[in-house]
This record gives structure tokens, C-alpha cells and sequence, in this order.
């Protein structure tokens, strides 16, 4: 979508990153000398980012360390009202814990790869559902894509697509499989998939993985 509206409009999109815990922003492409295309930027002022692995270690930068983000700063919430243990959870080890997974680069710009609940592990390997999304939606007859794990006896889980297709447009399950297996490597592409007529979204129009 952001290639898509720069290469039509001619102007420069600037990411940011944020959620209603840190009151909104916390990472942002500052200008455009100052930017990473599909990063989300560098932590604004008085704001502290991190990427943490699971035994809440700072990972080294580079995309083949991807952990939690992890953020502390002016920004941020005292707690959740009325829920205690959730706030001490979120705030384990001294860092807000945000729930999305990514990566921070060599030059301090963070990469968000996925949400921590919605990673498949597959045969020991993680799948990131969204960087199979990406190669579903770039297929002509695809209008809407969620990628989910599902229970498997031998490998664990299983990656299976769910998609919508455009109107006029058809494709079949085989067909869907073959074009994302030549574009992702072998673990990672979908060995089911299931066809909707739309995918269930919420309020804010995001699709609802836990309804699939």
C-alpha cells in the first residue's frame, strides 16, 4: 500500500508506531532524509525502545533477531485500572511489554515483523503470519487475506490462509499454495486454504483472527 501511494501520488509516507499504552507515538520516521521504508522509525524524545528475547535479554540488532518490543519513557501509562496483576505482567522487568514482535536495525530503526499471540511455530520454526499475508494480497485475486495456525499431530501447527477473493475473480486452493510457495521459503507457505466471502472484522475494520 505504501509503494503503491507513493508511486501514484508522488509524496513520501512517514511510519510511526504507538499504542493507547504509551498515549499514542513512540516510534517515528522523523522526515524524509531521516527514514527506513517499512520501518515504523526511532523512538521519539524521552522514549526508550528495545527488543527483548524471551528471557527479557536485549536482542542484537538485525533482522534474523527478532523478539519482543519492549518500550519505557515518559509516554507511558501508570496501569490498568482495577487490574493489578495485568499491570505488574505488562510491566515485567521494568519495561512496558507490548505484545508485537520485531526487529531493531543497525541504525536504530524498528521493523514491527507481527503480534507475539498470532506466531505459528511450525515443525520448531516460527512462521510470522503477516509476511505470508504480504504475498497473499499481492495476488491478483485476493481482496482479503489472515493467515492463522491450526493444530497439527506431527508438526505441532499448521500455517493455513483464510482468503476473500475480488469480485469477478477465482483461484483455487492448489493454485493459492503454488504462488506463495514459490515466493517464501518451504515452512512458511500455507498448506490449507480456506475461501469466505469476507473475513469477520472488528470495530477499527481489522480482521479478527480469534473469530477464525
Amino acid at each position: 500500500m505504501l509503494d503503491s501511494f507513493e508511486r501514484e501520488f508522488g509524496v513520501v509516507i512517514l511510519e510511526g508506531y504507538g499504542l493507547s499504552e504509551t498515549a499514542s507515538t513512540t516510534t517515528f520516521n522523523t522526515g524524509p532524509e531521516d527514514r527506513r521504508v517499512y520501518s515504523v522509525g526511532k523512538p521519539i524524545y524521552g522514549v526508550e525502545v528495545q527488543v527483548h528475547d524471551e528471557a527479557g535479554r536485549e536482542l542484537p540488532a538485525g533482522r534474523d533477531h527478532v523478539g519482543e518490543v519492549v518500550i519505557r519513557g515518559v509516554n507511558l501509562m501508570r496501569g490498568y485500572r482495577g487490574r493489578p496483576e495485568a499491570t505488574a505482567e505488562a510491566f515485567a522487568g521494568g519495561w512496558f511489554h507490548t505484545g508485537d514482535l520485531g526487529y531493531v536495525d543497525s541504525d536504530g530503526f524498528l521493523f514491527i515483523v507481527d503480534r507475539k499471540k498470532d506466531l505459528i511455530i511450525r515443525g520448531g520454526y516460527n512462521v510470522y503470519p503477516r509476511e505470508v499475508e504480504d504475498v497473499l494480497y499481492t495476488h491478483p485475486a485476493i481482496r482479503e487475506a489472515a493467515v492463522i495456525g491450526v493444530p497439527d499431530a506431527r508438526m505441532g501447527q499448521e500455517v493455513k490462509a483464510v482468503v476473500a477473493l475480488r469480485a469477478g475473480r477465482t483461484a483455487t486452493e492448489t493454485e493459492i499454495i503454488s504462488y506463495v510457495r514459490e515466493r517464501l521459503a518451504s515452512y512458511k507457505y500455507p498448506r490449507s486454504v480456506e475461501f469466505r466471502d469476507a473475513l469477520p472484522k472488528g470495530a477499527a475494520d481489522k480482521i479478527l483472527k480469534r473469530a477464525l
